[in-house]
C-alpha cells in the first residue's frame, strides 16, 4: 500500500463518481488516497476494522475463507465500490479478505473521523445504506451462482473478471499454474476437475495452456459460455 499525497488527484475522484456531497468539510481533510498494487491485500478476513476504503479506480476480488482453509470466491469489484462499511456499521472485524486485481486506487478514512464527524450526517448513512443493501443482494446471486452453475460457467466468469478491468481493458492474458490452484479454490473445485476443463477450453480454443499457465484467447467464446453470468 502506498499513500499518495495529491489533494488535486482526491477532489478529482470525488467529483468524477459525484460523492463530494457524502463527505462533508469536516471530513475532508482526514480523507486519504491509497494505492495497491496487483496481489496486494486491501483487508484481511478476522483482522481488526480501522478504515472504510472507496474504490474510485481499478478492481479487487472478495473471498472468504472457510476455518479449514478452505476459500470461496465471493464477487469482483469495480468502482464505485466500499469496502469495509459493514464492519464499520457493526463493529465487528474484517468479514472477508479483498485483494487488488489490477492496480487500485482508494480513498480512506479512519472509523474514528467517521465516528466524530459523521455517525449523525444523513447523506452519508443514506450512501452506506445504499451500498450495504447492494451487497446483499450480490452476495445472494453470488451464493445462487457458485452452488447452481457448472464449473464450466464458473471458470468462464473466473477467467473474464481477473483478465479484465473496470475499463474493459486487457489486465493480463497469462494466468500462472499457482493462480490456477487459486482459482480452483475460489470457484469452490478441485484442481484436478480444473484441469480437465481447462482442457476442455484448449480443445475448444478458448485458452491455450503453456509450461507459465494458461492464457486468454477467445474472450468473446468466454463470455458465450458465462452467459452474462459475472462474478461482479
Amino acid at each position: 500500500m502506498k499513500k499518495i499525497n495529491d489533494r488535486e488527484l482526491l477532489e478529482l475522484y470525488l467529483s468524477d463518481h459525484h460523492i463530494e456531497s457524502i463527505f462533508h468539510s469536516q471530513l475532508m481533510p482526514y480523507l486519504k488516497l491509497y494505492h495497491f498494487k496487483p496481489g496486494e491485500l486491501i483487508c484481511s478476513q478476522g483482522e481488526p476494522a480501522q478504515y472504510i476504503y472507496v474504490l474510485v479506480k481499478g478492481k479487487v476480488k472478495v473471498y472468504t475463507t472457510s476455518p479449514e482453509g478452505k476459500t470461496l470466491i465471493l464477487s469482483f469489484k469495480t468502482p464505485l465500490e466500499v469496502i469495509g462499511d459493514i464492519e464499520y456499521v457493526r463493529g465487528t472485524d474484517t468479514v472477508n479478505t479483498v485483494e487488488a486485481v489490477s492496480p487500485v486506487t482508494m480513498i480512506g478514512i479512519h472509523h474514528r473521523w467517521l465516528k466524530k464527524y459523521a455517525c449523525d450526517d444523513s447523506a452519508f448513512l443514506n450512501f452506506l445504506l445504499k451500498i450495504i443493501t447492494e451487497k446483499f443482494y450480490v452476495k445472494s446471486n453470488s451464493l445462487r451462482f457458485n452452488l447452481l452453475y457448472p464449473v464450466e460457467v464458473r471458470l468462464a466468469s473466473y477467467l473474464l473478471s481477473v483478465s479484465f478491468d473496470e475499463s474493459d481493458s486487457l489486465l493480463t492474458g497469462q494466468h500462472s499454474t499457482r493462480s490456477l490452484k487459486d482459482a480452483a479454490n475460489l470457484i469452490g473445485t478441485s484442481y484436478r476437475h480444473l484441469n480437465r476443463v481447462i482442457q476442455q477450453f484448449c480443445a475448444e480454443g478458448l485458452v491455450e495452456r503453456n509450461s507459465g499457465g494458461i492464457l486468454v484467447k477467445d474472450r468473446e467464446g468466454l463470455r458465450a459460455l458465462a452467459n452474462d453470468n459475472i462474478y461482479e
